[in-house]
């Protein structure tokens, strides 16, 4: 049958599928999608439900989307007052064996309403984004390199980093992993059949990065969610917990999500990204993708920042940009171009946090960048120095809380027409609710700083 358009995966059919359940003895499917916040949701369900999973679809309440993270539904005028379903259809290319589950069968879920794509649906968002490159003869392509915290459980719950020891950056010996939870995750994935790169541990104590192959797009989407997911299931299995927050407790470092994006002609898969006689080897379409994004930084920050925490994160000499600008194999700066030409040509962005939404982030680029690529914008100056020191390049900054960032996308006409209204609807009141129960909620610190001297 070939592979998917959009993941790149082999389109299983429903009798192969069928074979591997009954080969490996399945006798029950999760069937998830992941939600505006970035939250997997989904269904338990006996094999016996295999025919409805990739036949009609499974029902789920459509204001599951608006859902907020005490579980508060907000108002999105684009939902039906009466709470109404849509259907969750299972996408063959991603159908597979959980190894960490006994029995357990996992696929990601295409969500429907009234027969027709979910405009809510972040999957549904980001493939829309791949057809417009589509178009233009352009197959776009990615990698992630996501970090995160994981905490040792212990009688008050989650409190100290599973290890101690600081500044052990790029080590790998089992002092950085005592239970073995990252071989288990590794294993995990490459299990799967997940393009795993590889993994480190990072600065600071717990936190740890994984580094994922160049994909289609989707595909690097949907890895970079479903491992999100699962992550904390085996995590809860070891009596401990994993943590995308941008920057968790009084953590010393954030947890970054550096997105890499170069594109392919659809039809011959080589890389467009590299051309020896632009400047730098950098083919014009790479350089009005930066272009576009830069143009866009700052409403794009919404969906690469999307919590309040997020904003703790922008710190200088953090490795996560406060002024917006491009530079080659620059860590100072929004944007990146790392130092390798040829089929390796592609630009990274290094402003996403962890916790974003690996969907809206990604198609949320992919709709910058398509602004440049379309109108031709050329980049602003290549900043070769510090730009975290150097005032004379400093320039625009990043926004300074989700607030900003939700003022600047609703300022941005290109951005708020691409992602499409059903979307950024439910996207800001959830964003909105976000900020209002933050803003009624008092701190650890205002209890330190005031309480004695007040």
């Amino acid at each position: 049958m070939g592979n998917d358009l959009y993941t790149g995966m082999e389109k299983q059919t429903i009798t192969s599928i069928k074979k591997q359940i009954e080969e490996n003895n399945v006798k029950m499917i999760r069937l998830e999608y992941t939600d505006i916040l970035g939250i997997n949701r989904g269904k338990l369900m006996p094999v016996s439900m295999i025919d409805e999973i990739f036949g009609d679809g499974i029902a789920f309440c459509t204001v599951s989307l608006a859902m907020a993270f005490n579980n508060d539904i907000v108002n999105s005028k684009y939902f039906s007052e009466t709470n109404d379903d849509m259907k969750v259809i299972g996408d063959p290319s991603t159908f597979v064996i959980l190894p960490h589950c006994d029995k357990t069968a996992f696929v990601l879920g295409e969500l429907y309403y009234m027969d027709e794509p979910m405009l809510q649906a972040p999957r549904e968002f980001l493939k829309k984004m791949v057809q417009e490159y589509h178009k233009l003869g352009l197959d776009p392509i990615a990698a992630s390199e996501l970090e995160f915290y994981v905490y040792n459980k212990g009688e008050s719950g989650y409190q100290d980093p599973y290890t101690k020891q600081p500044c052990t950056c790029y080590t790998a010996n089992k002092r950085i992993d005592p239970k073995r939870f990252l071989y288990k995750l590794t294993e995990t994935f490459e299990t799967m059949g997940f393009n795993v790169l590889y993994m480190n541990h990072e600065y600071y104590p717990g936190q740890f990065e994984y580094n994922w192959k160049h994909s289609k797009i989707v595909r690097a989407a949907d890895e970079s969610s479903v491992f999100k997911a699962l992550s904390k299931d085996i995590a809860e299995t070891n009596d401990l917990m994993v943590t995308f927050m941008g920057k968790p407790k009084n953590a010393s470092g954030g947890s970054g999500c550096h997105f890499h994006i170069s594109f392919n002609d659809i039809e011959t898969e080589d890389n467009v990204c590299h051309d020896k006689t632009k400047e730098n080897d950098l083919a014009d379409v790479l350089r009005y993708f930066i272009g576009g994004v830069i143009k866009h930084a700052k409403g794009l920050t919404a969906f690469l920042a999307p919590t309040v925490n997020c904003y703790k994160r922008y710190q200088p000499d953090s490795f996560a940009p406060i002024y917006i600008g491009w530079g080659y194999d620059n860590r100072t700066t929004y944007i990146r171009v790392p130092q390798e030409r040829g089929k390796a040509t592609r630009m990274e962005i290094r402003a996403g946090s962890a916790a974003s939404n690996a969907y809206l982030a990604l198609g949320g680029i992919l709709a910058a960048g398509l602004d440049g690529i379309k109108n031709k914008i050329e980049p602003p100056e290549v900043v070769t120095t510090d730009l975290y020191h150097d005032t004379e390049k400093q320039n625009e900054q990043v926004p300074k809380s989700l607030f900003s960032a939700l003022k600047c996308l609703e300022e941005d006409t290109w951005l708020m027409e691409h992602v499409g209204k059903e979307l950024v609807d439910v996207f800001l009141q959830l964003k909105r609710k976000e900020i209002e129960e933050y803003k009624k909620y008092v701190t650890d610190w205002e209890w330190d700083t005031y309480s004695y001297h007040i």
